[in-house]
């Protein structure tokens, strides 16, 4: 095919990147041969000119139609090259969010960077048993295949797990490992799957550590063979290790860590069996801080020491055995803190008391100061001497380092071995797989050894895979015996010779290691003078003399030489080794045992730097020789094993989940080998298609002529015809094989034709649809033509009978409106009169008003003015006396200082003063001892009262800012009075206005009386409202408690039959190993002395039915009887301990309403204690205000005093004191007394006012508690709001000052006046502040009982479901219905105190009525059988007695006719024969004949009629071994037969016939109802057999959860095939390519599984359960069970198969669903729950066919996905892909907002439905309608032994 056929218009290509690696564009025009540049438009719409050069011919790479992007195999591809393969991977891996893609036989995984819920038990369940190709590409899909190839091939395999650090090789290898120990069985040892995995968190503790790149990166290969024994079963498992990083345990680069288990040996130091390590954080030292990232984020490092701890002791390592490997790494912690001090330039020292270097040799049990000798020396050997010799510091510190790495690398490896031993199994080994986790290819900026070595293994591994992929591509061409030329492949053996051959690059390292004075140095120059000209793949760097470069097959890598020699020759300090070979520490010296084995090794010097022997050379290998080796060891076991390889992809550096980096993406699949198998694929035939898929998918192409019976034929003739080059394809005996390229070619021919034939019938419609269009017009056009004549002439009569019509109502109306118009002017004359005439009158009469008015005016007037004039002329009269008065008493003043300046006069007044004063004196005196009295007195008091002292002192100094305030008010003493005339006149007002109020309060009384007439009708009526309501919620109630009970039922029964059935496995294990046991003991017995045993399948039928039954049991039993007695077995146990927990709760929340109560009355009481409190704070504030103005006045006295000395001893003539007797004297002490009762009078005031305030504080607290008691009070009830509503106005007008008239005409008393109206304000202020703190503490309080108000409701409501319909229950509920509404009418918080006790007691009533039930049932029940005896007592007693008569009669001879037998319906056995009957009833009877000839049920009613003889003969030793005997018989055949579904079925069916008629006819009352009388004649009479109606019960739900297991395994293989992979007509919509991974299904089929034969099979159960007389409802629970089966697997297998989700497979899976609901409805099973079971898989497949764009169809679709949970439907619509081009992706922004509109559902997050699942089964009881009596034994039984009664 010519290029220009492939690169035309619309053409897509790719075009190389520097960002994104590779572009898609699009061509403008056609390309044809001989252009020089293609005219391409990118994806962004910018256009440019792509040169080509003609000779070299490199056209761009095509882009690979849109309907094979996303494919599971990159082989499937038509066009196989490196952007294809790129944006294959980005699709699936950001788009479609898939981790896995195949490419040919590697498995490509990419790190997600996020947990994803892929690795469930579930996903192991699905992938077990599936072909490779079949399944969505997984790391379980290789696994399986390897393990299947093992069990088929019987050839070991391996697993190659590679890819560079931070890809997820661990995790990878890790899951493989789980698969492994998931699908397979331990032999032999138990718990082998456990300890295989318990190895890895050990590994990864001890060689994994924080990395720039991975968090949990590997640093170190590992080879793990998990073996196999013949039935391929795990046991045993063994470890090898490849090159381990020794240089992290001492340097760590920036954002690194060490090794796992240092830092959580550090964050486990605060445990006590640590302590003795003396380890602190992981930044206290040297080796775990250099990286500075201590913590990795959501890694809990004390939390992963447990679990290493924890997989030690599964591996059986002993708890000591941990402590050593733990103590030599705290050791090794401390020893990176020792420190080297320098002394000179070649010495150095270390001090011996350092603190780490004594607690390294503690651990280590050496010398410290030897050890510390030896780190700063070392000694030196020649051939005569041997001396010491020091060391620099920076050789001790290297010294020191080794080490450290040298011991963790030997303790490394112990714990290696000691896993291997653990894993090792003494069974023989048949076979293993091995799983190879080791390091990618790698290239750093500096790269030394260890990359050296991890690229040399890359190189081998790569060879090895080239050629395995090679010799597959080779087979598969001679399998399908085309011809084949040789593929050109790279052959890496070249690079390989470079390093490893004879004067390679390892054979010269080690070379110069064996040299005395060998360097880097002169290694690398030796590698330029053998190497560089003499092989291509090796090169020297221009810039540098100490590295090289080596062009391996991924990339070229330079090596730096710098630390080769020394990483080569991994050397230590002999003397170090010494010293620890001196330990008595056991596990040291062991890691040490491999030198000693080496002779030559104990005295030979092997330091890092110095001379070692010749024997020392020859016996220690270096390292390169070591890695070489154990590599050659790998790929030998590699090559002789089947190799499976996965490549691991990191996608960023970022570690950001779902994100590619393309660039390092196209790094990585070049280094890993990838593309070298694109390369090989493509360069032979990548396509391959079978006959069968081909026709289906290209049967378009083809007319119905070229269609031949040959598909092969019909294929070759239509390609001869499509593709003219020969060599682009080639023809196999299975498949066609295509070249590149063809496919692509193929499906344009087809959408092309697909296209046309759109286009055509698309003509084809719009042609009819346009004629039938303009037909329906032209019909359309008359029929509105003649409709509308039509209307037209209706309307034209209708307008004149319009216009007729108008006239006369024109008329009509005419004169109506000129009549109404005239009465309505004669209407307004009327009304104007009278309103005139009205209002005339009204004038006159309101002059008349007026006038008289004003005359009493005038008179109110005349009179207030003639008393004005008389008080004017009154007060001027006053005014006049007053001046008159005052002109006399000036001039008596006069007169009086007159003779007051005179001598005499001052004599008077000073006479007796000095006394006077002396005594005044003397009285101060007085007072001073008393106020110190007083002070002493308070002073305890004062200092306990400090801070309220202060409160008081500030209000004393308010009281005397106010009093200050009142002085100088009164100058405004006349505007009071005014005031006080105003405020008597306002009291009055007040008073009337009281009485108005007393008058409406009575009114309001009497509405009240009404009103409460009316509420108690109301709350009558409500009452009846709430009768009724609770009933009606009783009946809701009822009912939602019987759904609750039938849920609960269904659970508790479910888990009772999941216990039962693990209870009754363990059984028969523990029975098999009994046997083995036994037989073993047998053949042992029967060698030594040739004894043989016989037979015995009943020996042990008695202990293991006692085993059973005590072992068996539950309170609500899966066998669903009425009236059945509970066996004292452990569910009726766990219930008692349920009911005693809910008893303990109850009393809990009594106790804690007790101690409630008990805190709300210590509460009361310190409220009451601190009101006692305020009351003598009060009478103590008073007695300090009295001391404080004691002190004031004292300090006044002692200043008026002190002044008058001044005054008294003053030297000035004028002012000399007065003599004692004199005039002015006398004056003096006149105004002194009046000063002096004055100041008693403001004292009294003062204390008055302050003792008012005091009582005022007194009564506040008093008010405070009336109030809160009044506001809840009111709270309760509205009737009694009025009465406390006067109560507290009575209060308030109490406070008020009464009496206002007492208040004279003193000017003192006004003051004081005064400041009771200022404190009364203060209080009033307070009041109202109170008032509103009140308020919201009564809102509050109001909310808090209706709060508990709706508790209550919720707890009457909860005791109403629990009561029982008996009349004392009636009784409680009445009166708790009483108590709660008289609690609410009174105080709504005593309502949860009266709830409690009474649910206590109620819930004791129950418990006793229940105990009082089961003590009645009991006594009637052995009141039966006591009657039942006595009247067979009776009954022996009559007979003997007429037989005695008989005997003593005389005999006459009589004629003897024979009666026909009336059989009793019961068998007649010897003792003994129980064996006998089993043996022919039960082990060797064959259900096939039973089931066809014979009544359904028959050998369980021929053991129930032999179980009714040994009842009536009362044996109960024949009883129970019948019973137990028979039990164990059918155990047996169930155990032997158990993949038998007809035995299966057949005993399932008889053994519950069994258990029904143990029940039918056990004669309890309930079901002797629906016997016949017959039936109730052959009751058991002397044996009550519940218990074992309990044991048979469980015996069938055993045999039930058999019989569904033996149907699915049955129907396992069919349904896939059959629901999703067969299509019911072939081709329609065709399918897609595929690539390798189809070789094993690509053989065409012989006879493809359909609906049509599951249907079959599903019939074939049905009809064989009703054959065999299975119960009808038990078969319903069947089939729901089958079709619950059906669904999940269908549903799991579509959720891992992305080939499935299409549009066409939707509608396949609609039509088999209809199918399968068609088969219900036959057989009337419509109503079974089976078809509920389908609806997830329904509403799946709708979700495949529903449109999938906008934000509505995302709606829909969440409102119709009911039954499938979130991440079922995003898995889907993720997995959605088109089948043809007409098909669109469904978008991550339409997958977004079903995500956003489902994350608010509450479910569970598993991905699978649980296809192991199985529903509880409920054995209703069904009595048999058949009478014992007619039963007849066939001879084909062999029962001639029993004998019919």
């Amino acid at each position: 095919m010519a290029a220009s056929e492939l690169y035309s218009k619309y053409a897509r290509v790719w075009l190389p990147d520097a960002a994104e690696v590779w572009k898609s564009a699009e061509l403008i025009k056609d390309y044809t041969p001989g252009d020089l540049t293609l005219t391409l438009r990118l994806d962004d719409g910018t256009e440019l000119e792509y040169k080509i050069d003609s000779q070299a011919n490199n056209l761009p790479p095509l882009r690979n139609p849109n309907i094979l992007v996303g494919e599971n195999d990159l082989t499937a591809l038509s066009y196989l090259h490196e952007p294809a393969v790129l944006h294959n991977l980005k699709v699936r891996f950001v788009d479609s969010r898939l981790i896995y893609t195949y490419c040919g036989i590697v498995l490509v995984a990419i790190n997600p960077y996020e947990r994803l819920p892929i690795y469930e038990p579930d996903i192991i369940n699905a992938y077990s048993g599936q072909n490779m190709g079949d399944m969505d590409p997984h790391i379980f899909a290789v696994a399986e295949e390897a393990y299947k190839q093992m069990a088929r091939d019987e050839r070991n395999q391996s697993i190659i797990v590679s890819g560079e650090s931070g890809a997820g090789k661990t995790v990878s290898a890790k899951y493989a490992m789980r698969y492994f120990a998931t699908v397979s069985c331990s032999s032999g040892e138990a718990n082998i799957e456990e300890r295989v995995l318990a190895s890895s968190p050990i590994m990864e503790a001890l060689g994994n550590a924080k990395t720039t790149r991975n968090d949990n990166s590997s640093r170190f290969g590992k080879y793990i063979e998990i073996g196999f024994d013949k039935k391929h079963c795990i046991i045993g498992a063994n470890m090898r290790t490849y090159l381990l990083e020794k240089s992290r345990v001492v340097f760590q680069a920036h954002e690194e860590r060490n090794y796992h288990i240092f830092y959580q040996l550090c964050a486990s130091s605060h445990l006590p069996e640590f302590k003795a390590f003396k380890l602190g954080c992981a930044d206290d030292f040297h080796c775990t801080n250099q990286g500075q990232s201590p913590v990795i984020e959501g890694v809990d490092d004390s939390k992963e020491m447990c679990n290493t701890r924890r997989a030690f002791s599964l591996l059986g390592i002993s708890e000591s055995d941990q402590m050593a490997i733990y103590q030599i790494l705290a050791a090794l912690l401390h020893l990176s803190n020792v420190e080297v001090k320098e002394q000179s330039a070649d010495r150095c020292s270390i001090s011996p008391d350092n603190v780490h270097l004594m607690v390294f040799c503690e651990l280590m049990g050496v010398a410290c100061e030897e050890m510390a000798h030896w780190l700063c020396h070392r000694k030196l050997k020649t051939t005569t001497e041997t001396y010491v010799k020091p060391v620099p510091k920076m050789s001790a510190v290297n010294g020191r380092d080794a080490l450290a790495k040298h011991i963790y690398a030997r303790l490394f490896s112990r714990i290696v071995d000691s896993i291997n031993s653990a894993l090792k199994s003494a069974v023989k080994q048949h076979s293993f797989i091995g799983v190879l986790d080791i390091y990618g290819f790698e290239t750093f900026d500096v790269n030394s050894f260890e990359q050296f070595c991890i690229n040399y293994a890359n190189e081998k591994l790569q060879q090895q895979f080239n050629q395995h992929v090679f010799k597959l591509e080779q087979e598969e061409y001679m399998k399908e015996e085309i011809p084949w030329t040789l593929i050109d492949f790279y052959d890496n053996q070249p690079c390989i010779n470079l390093i490893e051959a004879k004067l390679g690059v390892l054979d010269l390292l080690d070379e110069e290691c064996k040299m005395p004075k060998g360097s880097d140095d002169t290694w690398a120059q030796k590698l330029y003078n053998t190497l560089l000209k003499q092989n291509a793949h090796f090169d020297k760097p221009r810039l540098s003399n100490r590295a090289f470069i080596i062009n391996h097959f991924a990339d070229k890598v330079e090596y730096q030489c710098e630390g080769f020699l020394e990483k080569n020759k991994d050397t230590v300090n002999e003397e170090q080794i010494n010293v620890l070979k001196k330990s008595k520490f056991d596990l040291l010296l062991t890691l040490f045992e491999d030198d000693e084995k080496v002779p030559s090794s104990t005295n030979k010097r092997t330091s890092v730097i110095g001379r070692a022997g010749p024997a020392q050379r020859d016996n220690k290998k270096t390292v390169g020789l070591q890695f070489r080796q154990s590599l050659h060891l790998l790929m030998h076991t590699l090559n002789a094993t089947t190799p499976h390889y996965v490549r691991c992809i990191k996608p960023n550096d970022l570690k950001a989940s779902f994100t590619l980096d393309p660039v390092r993406a196209v790094q990585q699949l070049r280094a890993c080998g990838i593309l070298e198998t694109i390369r090989i694929s493509a360069a032979g035939f990548p396509s391959r298609w079978t006959y069968q898929e081909f026709f289906s998918r290209y049967r378009v192409l083809m007319k119905q002529k070229d269609v031949l019976p040959d598909r092969k034929q019909t294929c070759k003739s239509l390609l001869e015809k499509l593709i003219q080059d020969q060599d682009k394809y080639q023809f196999g005996k299975n498949k066609i094989f295509f070249r590149a390229g063809q496919v692509a070619y193929l499906e344009k021919l087809r959408s092309d034709k697909l296209r046309m034939a759109c286009v055509r019938i698309q003509k084809t419609i719009r042609c009819w649809l346009a004629r039938k269009k303009y037909l329906r017009m032209r019909e359309s056009a008359i029929t509105i033509q003649r409709h509308v004549r039509g209307h037209q002439a209706r309307c034209y009569v209708k307008f004149l009978r319009r216009t007729r019509a108008a006239v006369v109502l024109q008329r009509n109306m005419r004169m109506w409106v000129t009549r109404r118009r005239y009465q309505q002017q004669r209407s307004a004359a009327i009304a104007i009169q009278c309103f005139l005439r009205a209002y005339m009158a009204k004038k006159q009469y309101y002059k008349l008003m007026f006038e008289k008015k004003s005359v009493v005016i005038q008179k109110w007037v005349r009179g207030w003015l003639v008393r004005q004039h008389y008080r004017r002329t009154l007060t001027a009269i006053i005014l006049l006396q007053s001046c008159v008065r005052r002109m006399r008493a000036k001039k008596e003043l006069k007169k009086l200082k007159v003779e007051a300046r005179s001598v005499e006069h001052f004599k008077k007044l000073n006479f007796g003063m000095e006394n006077k004063i002396m005594q005044l004196q003397h009285k101060i005196n007085e007072q001073q001892k008393e106020n110190k009295e007083l002070s002493e007195r308070l002073n305890a008091v004062e200092k306990a009262r400090a801070t309220e002292r202060e409160k008081q002192s500030r209000e004393l100094q308010n009281l005397h800012r106010s009093e200050q305030e009142v002085r100088a008010k009164v100058e405004t003493l006349p505007s009071l009075l005014e005031q006080l005339s105003f405020l008597q006149h306002e009291l009055e007002n007040t008073r009337r206005e009281k009485e108005d109020l007393e008058e409406q309060t009575k009114v309001v009384e009497e509405l009240n009386m009404k009103n409460s007439l009316l509420n108690s009708e109301k709350d009558e009526l409500n009452k009846l409202i709430l009768e009724q309501a609770q009933q009606l919620t009783d009946v809701e109630t009822n009912f939602e408690n019987t759904k609750q009970m039938e849920k609960d039922l269904t659970e508790e029964r479910s888990r009772y039959q999941n216990l039962l059935s693990e209870h009754l496995h363990l059984e028969e294990r523990h029975r098999d190993l009994k046997e083995e046991i036994n037989l073993s003991i047998v053949r042992n017995t029967s060698v030594k002395s040739g004894h043989k045993r016989t037979d015995s399948n009943y020996s042990s039928n008695s202990s293991e039915f006692s085993q059973s039954l005590g072992s068996t049991g539950g309170d609500d039993s899966s066998i669903q009887t009425e009236d059945e007695p509970q066996s004292p077995v452990d569910l009726p146990i766990l219930l008692k301990l349920q009911r005693r927990v809910k008893d303990l709760e109850q009393e809990k929340q009594s106790l804690r309403q007790q101690l409630d109560n008990r805190e709300e009355a210590q509460q009361e009481k310190a409220n009451e204690v601190e009101e006692q409190r305020t009351v003598g704070r009060a009478e103590l504030d008073l007695e300090t205000l009295k001391r404080q103005e004691l002190e004031s006045e004292n300090k006044k006295l002692k200043q008026n005093l002190n002044e008058l000395r001044k005054s008294l001893t003053t030297e000035n003539s004028e002012l000399m004191p007065p003599a004692p007797g004199s005039l002015p004297y006398s004056i003096l002490l006149d105004q002194l007394s009046s000063s002096n009762d004055e100041l008693e009078m403001r004292k009294e005031e003062v204390l008055l006012l302050r003792s008012h305030m005091v009582r005022q504080e007194a009564l506040k607290h008093k008010v405070k508690k009336y109030l809160s008691y009044l506001y809840i009070m009111c709270s309760c009830s509205t009737e009694r709001n009025i009465f406390y509503a006067c109560y507290l106005n009575s209060l308030v007008l109490v406070l008020r000052p009464t009496d206002i008239h007492t208040l004279n005409e003193d000017g003192e008393l006004w003051l004081a006046y005064e400041g009771l109206k200022e404190t009364n304000r203060l209080l009033e202020c307070q009041m109202r502040e109170q008032e509103q703190v009140h308020n919201e503490k009564y809102r509050k309080l109001l909310e808090e009982v209706n709060k508990l108000k709706k508790e209550n409701e919720q707890q009457q409501k909860l005791l109403t479901q629990n009561l029982l319909l008996s009349e004392d229950a009636r009784i409680d509920a009445s009166l708790k219905h009483e108590i709660t509404r008289l609690a609410s009418e009174n105080l709504v918080g005593l309502l949860d105190l009266s709830l409690c006790p009474l649910s206590v007691i109620m819930t004791e009533h129950m418990e006793q009525q229940e105990k009082q039930d089961k003590t009645i049932r009991k006594l009637k029940k052995q009141l039966k059988f006591y009657v039942k005896k006595v009247e067979d007592f009776e009954g022996n007693h009559m007979a003997l007695s007429v037989n005695s008569s008989v005997t003593n009669a005389p005999v006459r001879a009589v004629n003897i006719t024979r009666k026909e037998k009336e059989y009793q319906g019961m068998l007649e056995y010897r003792q003994g024969d129980e064996a006998r009957l089993l043996k022919n009833v039960v082990i060797d009877l064959k259900p096939r004949g039973v089931a066809v000839s014979l009544i359904p049920g028959l050998p369980a009613y021929i053991i129930f009629m032999c179980l009714r003889y040994a009842d009536r003969v009362n044996d109960d030793q024949r009883v129970s071994t019948l019973l137990n005997s028979t039990i164990s018989s059918i155990k047996g055949v169930i155990k032997r037969r158990g993949k038998d579904f007809e035995v299966v079925s057949f005993w399932l069916a008889n053994t519950c016939r069994l258990m029904h008629c143990l029940k039918q006819y056990s004669g309890d009352e309930v079901v002797m109802t629906r016997n016949t009388a017959k039936q109730n004649e052959h009751c058991l009479t002397n044996f009550e057999l519940s218990e074992y109606q309990q044991v048979i019960g469980d015996l069938a739900i055993q045999i039930y959860r058999q019989f569904i297991k033996c149907m699915e395994d049955n129907l396992q293989p069919l349904i896939v095939a059959s629901m999703l992979e067969h299509e019911t007509i072939q081709g329609v919509l065709g399918s897609k390519p595929t690539g390798l991974r189809k070789r094993s299904t690509s053989v065409p089929e012989v006879g493809a599984v359909t609906v049509e034969v599951l249907l079959q099979r599903l019939s074939h159960f049905h009809t064989t359960m009703s054959q065999h007389g299975m119960d009808p409802d038990l078969i319903k629970q069947v089939v729901r069970q089958l079709f619950y089966i059906i669904c999940a697997v269908t549903l799991n297998n579509l959720l891992l198969r992305k080939d499935m989700c299409s549009w066409s497979k939707g509608l396949q899976i609609r039509y088999n669903v209809w199918q399968l609901e068609e088969w219900l409805a036959e057989r009337e099973l419509a109503d079974c729950g089976a078809k509920e079971t389908l609806e997830p898989l329904v509403q799946a497949a709708q979700l495949l066919q529903i449109k999938k764009k906008t934000e509505a169809d995302a709606q829909a679709i969440c409102n119709m996905s009911t039954a499938l949970t979130t991440a079922q439907i995003v898995k889907v619509l993720t997995l959605y892909t088109p089948v043809i081009e007409f098909e669109e992706r469904v978008s991550t922004s339409f997958i977004t907002i079903i995500k956003d509109l489902l994350k608010d559902r509450v479910e569970s997050s598993t991905l699978m439905m649980d296809a192991k699942k199985i529903f509880s089964i409920t054995l209703l009881f069904t009595p048999s309608s058949v009478a014992l009596e007619t039963i007849q034994m066939p001879a084909s039984l062999n029962l001639g032994f029993l004998n019919r009664i």
